[in-house]
């Protein structure tokens, strides 16, 4: 009995080596092009932070906006170098709409501030209750550096690059009907792990943080102009498909 059950673990030992070893074995040369589309959640950042109110001289401030939850949807386009195929570009794109959401604001005004096209006003601060607004943002991220570990099937990577963030703000108040766009160049940051499963399909799931500070310009129907930090971190998943 006692010999049974060495075999056993002998046995059972020997299979989950040889599962380890397809599970991280790159038994032939994978593709180094690829196509792919993913989905994804925020994880942090979810607001418009460090918001100025940029009708006024000196600038006024608001406290930071929260933003309503919305899947990131998006899709990339990627190409790893044969003679260096650790290193690659990739070329990425998504879209949200995390909406603006109805909250608590506070608004301060400095003392004797001149407000834009109308003159000085009196400073203070200010609480109530704001309406949300729509929001669409666009990320376009045009070269992305890729950095990766190609030997095995569960491939880790990394990736940077320059960011052009699109983004609308349309205002749901009849009174001030209008929208307000900003395009900025930011930071598009990534990292994950990709999972061969055949030579040609592959999983991955990735963090990714972007970076972006924004600047809507006041419009004729009323809305004030602002900047704000726009700087989520975002958990994705995908497939992609190599060739």
């Amino acid at each position: 009995m006692t010999q049974r059950m060495s075999t056993n673990r002998t046995w059972g030992g020997a299979l989950l080596v040889g599962l380890l070893s397809f599970l991280i074995a790159t038994p032939y040369a994978y593709p180094e092009a690829y196509i792919g589309g993913q989905i994804g959640t925020t994880l942090a950042g979810n607001s418009l932070s460090r918001v100025d109110l940029t009708d006024f001289s000196p600038l006024g401030s608001m406290s930071g906006r929260d933003l309503a939850g919305s899947p990131l949807l998006g899709g990339k386009v990627g190409y790893y170098f044969p003679k260096v195929r650790w290193f690659g570009i990739e070329f990425e794109a998504n879209y949200r709409t995390p909406h603006i959401e109805q909250q608590q604001t506070r608004v301060s005004i400095p003392t004797s501030a001149v407000l834009r096209d109308f003159g000085p006003v009196t400073g203070g601060e200010a609480n109530g209750i704001l309406s949300g607004d729509h929001f669409r943002v666009i990320t376009i991220a045009p070269i992305n550096l890729m950095f990766r570990y190609h030997k095995i099937r569960l491939q880790p990577y990394f990736g940077i690059g320059p960011g052009i963030f699109l983004a609308k703000v349309t205002t749901t108040q009849p009174a001030f009907a209008g929208s307000q766009s900003s395009t900025q160049l930011g930071l598009n940051a990534k990292v994950g792990a990709e999972y061969f499963f055949t030579k040609h399909f592959t999983g991955f799931v990735e963090a990714k943080y972007n970076y972006a500070r924004f600047n809507f310009e006041s419009n004729s129907t009323g809305s004030f102009g602002f900047r704000g930090t726009y700087n989520p971190l975002f958990l994705s998943f995908g497939v992609s498909y190599h060739f």
